[in-house]
């Protein structure tokens, strides 16, 4: 991956749908090769896909809950089955290993506080090799960004 890729990915990050002209305009590539670079990014899976960025509030989802997850062992098949079964629900948007005293964080949207007690008591808490659950409300966005920063370079 060269400085023209990464161009490509940020400027795409920046506007999904920008057209390949505008695209090759802004990154200094004539159109052909930089629909080329584009096309290999897609294909080699640098490139996931394209998504809308929606409103969570008003899309009916004001909640966002980071919940710390600490499984009860560690072997395989514990952190095998937690895994798969946090894959298959879709209230968690997004989870990650962590270091630290919990194991999992979980990034959790939600309607209301009652949804979410019962979400965990329904949903969280019946996964096997669950010993604690810790959750954080955040009660405002100060940033969000789905634009990586640029590779090498401490930035603004």
């Amino acid at each position: 991956m060269d400085s023209f890729d990464r161009k490509i990915i940020r400027e795409l990050q920046q506007n999904g749908r920008i057209t390949n002209q505008k695209l090759s305009d802004t990154i200094g590539l004539s159109p052909s090769p930089c629909l080329k670079r584009l096309r290999d990014l897609e294909s080699s899976g640098v490139l996931l896909g394209y998504t809308a960025q929606v409103d969570q509030v008003a899309y009916g989802l004001p909640i966002t809950a980071f919940v710390r997850v600490r499984l009860s062992d560690h072997n395989e098949e514990t952190v095998a089955s937690f895994e798969a079964r946090i894959g298959e629900i879709e209230r968690v948007q997004d989870c990650y290993l962590i270091a630290g005293e919990a194991d999992y964080l979980l990034r959790i949207v939600i309607e209301d506080f009652n949804t979410y007690e019962e979400f965990i008591r329904r949903r969280i808490q019946r996964l096997t090799g669950v010993a604690s659950i810790d959750t954080s409300f955040a009660y405002g966005v100060v940033k969000r960004s789905t634009v990586f920063p640029p590779v090498g370079h401490i930035g603004r």
